[in-house]
């Protein structure tokens, strides 16, 4: 009979030891990332009353705490408004390492931020382990210097209608951004010139208002439907003169080959020393805007279509009488729509724009914008290129598969890392350490170490935690059954009592 009050004991230890885990259970229902506890109880060795080895008349000696096993089922996900904020969707553990890197430590709690030193780093400021940018080996994520390296402009586009309504001389501009191999924004700017022909237009492009060392199309010219057609390219002007004792040549102006895209002749009249007069039939507007004497030449500059600034330039060599003529003639070539190069000369601060210094304007490729001569208000629908200038980090993003990708004021985005994830053979033999924490020991195996999604390991969910893992309800039930056993083990000690009294009564 006196066993019965040591084994009675042992119920309460028991049930007391049970509400210990289900009181932590429930005093962690709120903790992000907690695994609950389960209590496993064992009977204790019993004893054989017949004395023998049958197995027969054994009376137990109680129960005993076999195990608190930790349960790693999926906890609920909880959004929040933090990328940082990270859940593990599936199996496996984040890896972090105190400031020493002395203990690395795992858990399931992935409220994570960076710190004044760029690392990526948990609650506890551990370091998040992962893998660095174009790198295998495990170790600290670190952002700290992430920048985006500027980008020089090499291909750009333009779409755009230019209204087939425009007469001759009239104008419209395009202007867009690009950057140069220092990530310095320049202007790059297209004037568009109706000329004489139908559905023709001039192209001249300049680059900070310089114009164009050179251009393998300096015109555009649309079919009967508005669509780009041909493109053209204006030759190097002819000349033919009337002078016994002089010659003439011709050259355009530097940008302002698209402007005299038109084909035409027109006739230069020597007046005197320091007068020309100009005519022609397809350039009415023409006109003599220039006039420099030489060592035995003159240069005369012809305004072609009015609008000012020097078109062509006629040298007159040798000697010169009045009413002698020279004739300039300008020719054109036309080709199928191709990509056209624009090079420039040399920039100011030393960099290279484009590729030498020569841009692609895109004209063929899937991306390239449209243009096109509809009779329709001119108008600039899309500008692009492929340039950008440097920039600085602004926010960071977490894919499923653990990359970090950094957002950049220049509207660039770049991976600096990837997230890692660790598993277990035995993870039941993980020790808790507390504050979200658990060890590797030798029963839970050493960590096998992958990525997210690989290796049977989860996936990582931003702007997500996970919760605890505590089923109050089922707490509470749990709790309902200790209480009982708890109660009714210690009704087995009262009511032995009162046997043990009863038995030393019998003595009066």
């Amino acid at each position: 009979m006196g066993s019965a009050l040591w084994i009675a004991i042992s119920g309460l230890n028991a049930s007391s030891k049970q509400m210990d885990v289900i009181g932590n259970n429930i005093a962690n229902s709120n903790t992000m990332g907690f695994k609950s506890g389960k209590a496993y109880f064992a009977n204790v060795l019993s004893q054989s009353l017949s004395g023998g080895s049958s197995g027969l008349m054994q009376i137990g000696q109680g129960v005993s705490m076999a195990d608190v096993a930790t349960q790693f089922s999926q906890g609920s996900l909880e959004s929040t408004s933090s990328g940082l904020d990270l859940a593990i969707d599936g199996g496996g553990f984040f890896i972090v390492e105190d400031d020493d890197e002395a203990s690395q430590y795992f858990t399931r709690a992935g409220a994570m931020h960076i710190d004044g030193d760029g690392y990526l780093v948990d609650i506890n400021n551990f370091r998040v382990q992962g893998y660095a940018a174009n790198s295998a080996t495990l170790g600290d994520i670190n952002t700290s210097g992430a920048q985006s390296e500027p980008e020089t402009s090499t291909t750009f586009s333009v779409g755009l209608n230019l209204d087939a309504r425009a007469e001759a001389g009239d104008t419209f501009n395009s202007s867009q951004t690009v950057y140069d191999s220092l990530g310095a924004a320049h202007t790059l700017a297209v004037t568009y010139m109706k000329t004489g022909g139908a559905g023709q237009w001039g192209v001249a492009v300049t680059l900070d208002g310089e114009a164009a060392t050179a251009q393998t199309f300096t015109g555009v010219q649309f079919d009967a439907y508005g669509n780009l057609q041909y493109m053209s390219t204006t030759a190097a002007p002819t000349t033919t003169e009337t002078s016994a004792a002089g010659t003439a040549s011709a050259s355009i102006a530097a940008g302002h080959e698209g402007q005299v895209w038109q084909d035409g002749t027109f006739t230069l009249t020597y007046t005197s020393g320091t007068s020309c007069a100009v005519a022609s039939t397809q350039y009415p507007d023409a006109e003599v805007v220039g006039y420099t004497a030489g060592a035995g030449y003159v240069d005369v500059g012809v305004d072609l279509d009015g609008s000012g600034g020097t078109d062509i330039t006629v040298r007159l060599s040798g000697t010169w009488a009045a009413t002698e003529t020279a004739t300039v003639t300008l020719d054109s070539t036309t080709a199928t729509p191709a990509n056209n190069a624009i090079t420039f000369g040399t920039l100011p601060n030393g960099a290279v724009i484009g590729v030498g210094n020569t841009l692609t304007w895109d004209m063929l490729s899937e991306t390239a914008e449209t243009i096109t001569g509809y009779a329709s208000t001119s108008t600039v629908k899309a500008l692009t290129n492929d340039g950008y200038p440097s920039g600085v980090l602004r926010s960071l993003a977490v894919e499923r598969d653990g990359t970090i990708t950094g957002y950049f004021t220049n509207g660039q985005t770049t991976s600096l890392g990837q997230i890692a994830l660790a598993d277990f053979a035995n993870p039941w033999g993980l020790k808790k350490m507390g504050q979200n924490l658990f060890s590797s020991t030798l029963t839970s195996g050493q960590a096998i170490v992958n990525t997210p999604g690989s290796g049977g390991l989860g996936e990582v969910k931003s702007s997500s935690l996970e919760m605890s893992n505590t089923d109050i309800g089922t707490e509470f039930i749990n709790m309902i059954t200790a209480q009982r056993a708890y109660q009714a083990s210690a009704k087995v000690i009262t009511t032995t009592d009162d046997m043990m009294t009863a038995l030393m009564n019998t003595k009066r």
